[in-house]
């Protein structure tokens, strides 16, 4: 029996981030209580990541893909035989992919990943090699 994750998953969680409006800053008064919220998906945290330069990633985006690779690999650890990772999870993970290279069951779950994808492999970051 093989699990799929559910197309409901933490990915679609996000973070709170507040940042000082434009206003704010150019007033020069960093105290005031008013701030503009964004949501960081771990989509979008990686999406940010990839696109950074210099290679320095802002410590917000970093602490979103950390949660999200964590919980991930829990998931994988605790039904390391049948769990199917989606595509949003499979990018994720692929992005850390050199931290799992000589663990079997993530080698596992990346087979059994593209043994159960159904799409077009240009939407994943790095294609899949036959």
């Amino acid at each position: 029996m093989v699990y799929i994750s559910p197309w409901i998953d933490p990915f679609s969680t996000f973070v709170h981030l507040d940042f000082l409006t434009f206003d704010q800053i150019s007033m020069g008064n960093a105290s005031m209580h008013t701030t503009t919220t964004t949501q960081l998906t771990p989509a979008k945290a990686l999406e940010i990541a990839k696109n950074c330069e210099d290679g320095s990633v802002p410590a917000s985006v970093t602490a979103v893909l950390e949660r999200a690779i964590s919980e991930l690999w829990q998931r994988i650890q605790a039904q390391p035989t049948t769990y199917v990772m989606n595509k949003e999870e499979f990018i994720v993970f692929n992005y850390y992919r050199g931290r799992f290279a000589n663990v079997a069951a993530a080698q596992q779950a990346v087979a059994r990943f593209w043994n159960n994808f159904q799409g077009d492999t240009a939407e994943i970051d790095g294609g899949h090699a036959s």
